[in-house]
């Protein structure tokens, strides 16, 4: 293991990858307004859901700087580490489920082979911490009653998770191997500004401003927990600087609905009708029914959920009522629908 960079007293340098993305932006908002000792270096590809608009406001401070590239290439990953880099956290994902059962190729070159290529230059440089952020599909279908810990066998139902397990299995790998201090987070479903328009939240919200309906999968009765992309990025943060080395975190709200219940509040939000607005449309292949998890090991380490679900769900419905011209662009390109 080389040694690890020595950080001035002042300043650290961290490496975010996909801060150009929904919970990446909130992240590097997070830590350039509450770090004022770290500066901030982003690496992101500008995929379809990567978006320059997303961290606009922060283009101006002298701690940010943002280097266009692909995870997956070790030049450009070389590039923007430059002279070394402190902590590495790596949010860069393909994330669409109905994505990844079309064509499982992007999944695979980002969130499997882009792992090793950041895991490799994180040893190259002696980082002091490398943060893997994953997701709870990783658990697969939760049965009724049953909240997986971080202890629980994986069991990935599409490519999506599947890819996104593998790249944990790299992570754990390098650190046990080569005592890479890596740590993971598994988060849930999350929401807030920001989310580009294909996900269940933002595409339900913008289509009934638009007065269109919204396609519901199957019953709308799968159950998932929902998380405020706020709380989301402060408990990557925590566990970044407070997590045991070679630990998972599972970062979950403790909000626990059905798709249904949420096209109801969404719809009503909208000021929109149940009846003509929603559409049940055939059910997704392998739709994992229940997703839940327990984040009693993250509560235990001091992070807790700070946004209460129906207050956050309102000012996320009036953030994409109010930025119309951070979302129209963005739907003349989703060609996917995703409803969970």
């Amino acid at each position: 293991m080389p040694a690890k960079r020595q950080a001035s007293l002042l300043t650290e340098r961290w490496l975010v990858t996909g801060a150009l993305g929904f919970i990446g932006s909130h992240f590097a908002r997070l830590v350039l307004a509450e770090r004022p000792s770290v500066e901030l270096v982003n690496l992101d590809a500008v995929s379809y859901c990567g978006n320059l608009a997303n961290l606009r406001d922060v283009e101006g401070c002298g701690r940010y700087q943002f280097v266009r590239g692909d995870i997956a290439k070790a030049a450009d990953v070389r590039k923007a580490i430059g002279d070394g880099v402190d902590v590495i956290v790596n949010f860069a994902a393909e994330t669409h489920v109905d994505r990844s059962l079309l064509d499982a190729a992007p999944f695979r070159h980002t969130n499997v082979l882009g792992v090793k290529v950041l895991l490799e230059a994180a040893r190259s440089v002696g980082v002091r911490r490398f943060v893997q952020v994953s997701t709870d599909e990783v658990y697969g279908e939760a049965p009724d009653g049953e909240f997986f810990t971080e202890d629980a066998p994986l069991n990935p139902r599409n490519p999506y998770s599947r890819s996104k397990a593998e790249g944990e299995q790299l992570a754990q790998l390098y650190g046990s191997k080569h005592d890479l201090p890596v740590v993971i987070t598994r988060g849930s479903n999350t929401y807030g500004p920001y989310q580009y328009p294909e996900k269940l939240i933002p595409l339900f919200v913008t289509n009934l401003i638009e007065n269109r309906p919204v396609p519901v999968y199957g019953d709308g009765l799968q159950v998932r927990d929902w998380l405020h992309a706020e709380d989301h990025a402060r408990g990557v943060l925590h566990v970044l600087e407070h997590g045991e080395q070679g630990d998972v975190y599972n970062l979950s709200g403790n909000n626990y609905r059905t798709n249904l219940e949420i096209t109801r509040k969404l719809v009503a939000a909208c000021g929109r009708s149940m009846r003509e607005h929603v559409q049940h449309v055939t059910d997704r292949i392998n739709h994992d029914r229940r997703y839940a998890m327990s984040a009693a090991k993250a509560h235990e380490l001091g992070w807790e959920p700070r946004v209460p679900f129906d207050d956050g769900l309102l000012e996320t419905v009036q953030w994409y009522k109010t930025n119309e011209a951070w979302w129209r662009p963005l739907k003349r390109i989703v060609t996917h629908e995703e409803t969970a």
